[in-house]
């Protein structure tokens, strides 16, 4: 099992190396295509190795054709113009995915399948999540580069005295992933949890039994695909497991994390992908189930996917300087550059925030209390020398006074399953606006974090008059909703406000078209599918499953054992079900409501129905454990 192949370098995407390495390895037997669409699906499917050898070039040049159906596309590919190729990607690592399960009789190995990361393309362009993080990738560098030509001070005021002292621009980025595992048809005990959480009996302790094999098993495999992990430890949420009698874990439920190494953005967008494939493999094949979700159990910790990007450039002396550093770390927090980046993303961030959170699961997560970020804010530390750990806010700034190299931003809204291309991509796009406009300005590095540090009814050469965007605060503990509200602008609560928002800010939308990067064609396309995915999940999944949350509310007490308080809360209990889901000849039901919203189209209402629900089910689940709780 030692001298499994893992990882194919770019290097060796030629036909004779490729004969020659697939030759050595007889239990590599399948290939697969891995293109993203704008859902952030990748695409999988088992071509014979057969059928690549034959003609490996021809395979490479060529492209597999499938029908626009099997992937997201919508308003792109449609019914009268569906056929999407699917274009190997020769220039970045390929792996080998093995099923440890189907072993070859031939060798006695785990055959493995070759996953080639791959594009999708439409009518001769690339309409997948892939081709638009490349896209924005050497947007990007290209861009830096015309700035330092026009704007030469950008440059010089961190210690480079010529752009042509550099060679090239280094994007850099990074994920961290969350995730919850459990033992099967382990129900999740509420109360338990609560406690667990509020005592911090879980956060970074040891892991033990089948948990701590699964976690150490998935370090190694990911060392072996070369993705090189960082870290792993167990995060806030979870509760003990037991041990049987036969010794097997029983009742697990617990929240991990993983993190690995930076690369560059499309590198760590597939890095992710391959992440959450060999946890789901591991930690299944001994029993358990693994769940990506942002909010998988309501009420206690979600799971985070936060974001880190930086930008370097690589001299012609072979140092790299780190771009959004400040010539000194002891006399500013950023660059020129480094702020910039900082205001782009957080005065673009309406229209950034569509594609980082664009389902139903990733709003149940952003709620405050739970170090979910809500506020369009920042933090850069109470001082020069003390970084900012701010965890309450949107954007965090990293920094290391030690190290001016791992200075970097860190979008902390996304989850699991957002889509981590475009995401990144997002980044990068409403970053150079900023630093576009801090350039343009000519403003000193003081006078940046002035802007940046202005209160609301301030003006200010490029972020909004009336809103604040700097906060050293928790900002969920300082301020009242209506205070942050008032600071830092009212968050959307639903897919459907979201997306509006993208109308609304649609002056914004400049930021992420700019290099023709997010086209009006990719936009529209990726918000309809929001829509159309936020509001069948509404109508046949959280209605159907609050429907059974609603019929688990029975009544627990009777004559014998009660008291006239039992009573009264029972009934304002009842009262609430008939509201949320009992029609009568007199009044409709909130899940009645809801579904005529959607069925005519009118999801203005669906989108306050659906708030109305979400806050009547959050009081009724705390009324039902009060009262359970008085019954003896």
């Amino acid at each position: 099992m030692n001298h499994l192949l893992y990882v194919i370098e770019k290097d060796k995407h030629n036909e004779k190396d490729l004969k020659e390495i697939l030759s050595q390895h007889k239990n590599i037997r399948f290939v697969s295509l891995m293109g993203v669409d704008l859902g952030g699906n990748a695409t999988d499917e088992k071509i014979p190795i057969e059928i690549f050898l034959e003609d490996i070039d021809g395979f490479l040049k060529s492209a597999v054709q499938t029908d626009g159906s099997s992937v997201e596309l919508y308003n792109i590919a449609t019914l009268n113009n569906a056929k999407v190729d699917i274009m190997p990607d020769k220039d970045c690592k390929w792996y080998v995915d093995y099923n440890m399960e189907h072993i070859d009789d031939e060798v006695n190995l785990p055959v493995g399948t070759l996953k080639i990361p791959a594009f999708l393309i439409h009518c001769n362009k690339k309409v997948c999540s892939r081709g638009i993080l490349q896209k924005a990738d050497r947007y990007f560098k290209e861009s830096m580069f015309d700035l330092f030509e026009k704007y030469p001070h950008l440059i010089k005021n961190i210690g480079i005295d010529s752009k042509d002292e550099i060679e090239d621009i280094v994007l850099t980025a990074a994920t961290e992933l969350e995730f919850w595992v459990n033992t099967p048809e382990d129900k999740a005990d509420l109360e338990k949890l609560y406690v667990s959480q509020s005592l911090k009996e879980q956060y970074w302790k040891r892991t033990h039994g089948i948990i701590r094999t699964c976690l150490e098993q998935s370090l190694i495999v990911l060392q072996r695909l070369g993705i090189e992990p960082e870290m792993a430890h167990k995060e806030v949420g979870g509760i003990n497991s037991s041990i049987s009698i036969e010794g097997k874990t029983n009742h697990a439920m617990e929240q991990l994390e993983v993190s690995w190494k930076f690369s560059s953005p499309l590198q760590a967008a597939d890095n992710e992908l391959l992440v959450r494939d060999v946890i789901e493999d591991v930690f299944t094949s001994h029993g358990l189930e693994v769940t990506f979700k942002a909010k998988p159990i309501h009420g206690v910790a979600g799971s985070g996917g936060h974001t880190h990007v930086g930008v370097a450039a690589k001299l012609t002396n072979g140092s790299i300087k780190n771009l959004f550093a400040p010539r000194d770390m002891k006399e500013d927090y950023l660059s020129e550059i480094g702020y910039g980046a900082l205001m782009g993303m957080l005065y673009n961030y309406e229209v950034l925030n569509p594609i980082v959170t664009a389902s139903n699961d990733g709003f149940n997560r952003l709620v405050p209390g739970f170090e979910a970020p809500v506020c369009i804010v920042t933090s850069l530390g109470h001082s020069y020398s003390v970084p900012s750990r701010n965890r309450s806010v949107l954007v965090g700034l990293i920094r290391d006074m030690k190290n001016p190299k791992t200075v970097r931003l860190e979008l902390r809204s996304p989850n699991p399953l957002s889509n981590t291309y475009l995401v990144i991509a997002g980044c990068y796009q409403t970053m150079l606006d900023g630093i576009k406009a801090a350039a343009e300005s000519k403003l000193t590095t003081k006078e940046l974090e002035k802007e940046l540090s202005k209160d609301v009814g301030q003006e200010s050469f490029y972020l909004e008059k009336d809103r604040a965007y700097r906060d050293e605060n928790d900002v969920f503990e300082y301020y009242s909703l209506e205070e942050r509200n008032s600071r830092f602008s009212v968050p959307p609560e639903t897919v459907y406000e979201n997306m509006k928002n993208l109308e609304i800010y649609s002056f914004k939308l400049k930021s992420l078209k700019q290099g023709n990067v997010f086209t009006d064609e990719i936009i529209e396309s990726f918000k309809v599918g929001a829509i159309d995915k936020w509001q069948k999940k509404l109508i046949n999944r959280i209605i159907e499953n609050n429907m059974k949350v609603i019929r688990s509310f029975v009544k627990l007490h009777d004559k014998e054992n009660m008291d006239a308080l039992d009573e009264v809360a029972w009934n304002t209990i009842s009262d609430m079900k008939f509201k949320i889901m009992k029609d009568t000849l007199t009044r409709k039901s909130l899940f009645t409501q809801i579904k005529e919203a959607v069925e005519n189209k009118d999801y203005e209402t669906a989108s306050n129905l659906q708030i109305e629900l979400k806050h009547n089910m959050e009081d009724i689940q705390q009324l039902y454990m009060k009262y359970k709780k008085n019954i003896y």
